[in-house]
């Protein structure tokens, strides 16, 4: 089989990407220790995301509802902490709340076929003013240490628990793509519908769970935001979905589904915190850097355009 280039573009990307940073912002601190823990705390959440995401772009569907979704997970969790729920009642509050969002956009989705894009763009909204609306946009501080130390802020000797909750999503995530029998019906759902209809896939369920499994994570994020932050609020998670699709889009997961590689998606991620970090040590202001982010994304796009015929 001949080697193509392109299907590894991700981490050929990131090796530059690491590269160019590494030489020009070597007397900046780049390479030390503390900087390359925190790229990985602020792509955590991305990662994570991504890692559900790529399930949903691999059959042919999009959630732009995520970032919300972080949201008001990372509130519904601080209330429940602060109802005297406990660590239990949190953690059931938050994830809850992301598999509910979940389970209303797979039933939409399909039940009553309104395309995904048109679905996630709308929960997007309600979900956003649902979170401004419960605490009329007041944040919501956490002080149980527990639960800041297990979803953020700990650390296990110099490693951060959000690097670890990214390893262990991340390796999950590849072997249920690559490994099952769900997974091999997800990339054959968004390649080919209809044969995959034919071969008894139940695709309609298929679909469903992965937006299960989307609004899950998101709301696993929202709580990783919670721990970190000790708080919850509705700020958490905006913009995030843009992110979130072009990580998993340079990744080498194909827009139009039917491929798909968690590995890929994170590499991704971590590109774009790599860069987003570069940028803010080299001094560029807010503005610079949403103009670079936005080209990352077309960029993004274009490349994963050369799997639709895969």
């Amino acid at each position: 089989m001949a080697f193509d280039w392109r299907n590894y573009i991700v981490y050929i990307a990131f090796i530059g990407v690491l590269i160019y940073f590494s030489v020009t912002l070597y007397d900046e601190g780049f390479l030390s220790t503390s900087n390359l823990l925190n790229i990985a705390r602020q792509t955590a959440m991305i990662s994570i995301m991504g890692v559900a995401m790529t399930f949903v772009i691999s059959t042919g569907e999009i959630d732009l509802s995520v970032g919300s979704i972080t949201a008001l997970s990372s509130l519904t969790a601080a209330l429940a902490l602060q109802a005297g729920f406990g660590l239990i009642g949190g953690l059931a509050a938050g994830l809850g709340t992301g598999l509910l969002v979940g389970l209303v956009n797979g039933f939409l989705v399909t039940k009553i076929a309104i395309p995904s894009f048109l679905v996630t763009l709308g929960m997007m909204e309600a979900v956003k003013g649902l979170a401004m609306w419960i605490t009329n946009t007041a944040p919501v501080p956490i002080v149980h240490s527990t639960f800041n130390y297990l979803f953020g802020s700990g650390d296990i000797g110099p490693i951060p628990i959000l690097l670890i909750w990214t390893v262990v999503i991340t390796v999950i995530g590849h072997i249920l793509l690559k490994k099952t029998a769900f997974g091999r019906q997800t990339l054959a759902t968004g390649g080919n519908e209809i044969a995959a209809k034919y071969t008894g896939i139940k695709t309609n369920r298929i679909k469903f769970i992965v937006f299960l499994i989307s609004g899950l994570m998101a709301g696993f994020a929202g709580l990783l935001y919670a721990g970190r932050m000790h708080s919850g609020r509705f700020t958490f998670g905006e913009g995030d979905e843009l992110s979130v699709i072009a990580a998993v889009i340079l990744g080498g997961t194909s827009l139009f589904g039917g491929v798909g590689t968690v590995i890929g998606t994170v590499f991704g991620s971590i590109m774009i915190g790599t860069i987003n970090n570069g940028l803010i040590i080299m001094g560029l202001d807010v503005s610079q850097q949403m103009i670079i982010k936005g080209l990352i994304i077309i960029l993004a796009v274009a490349f994963g355009r050369k799997t639709l015929k895969k």
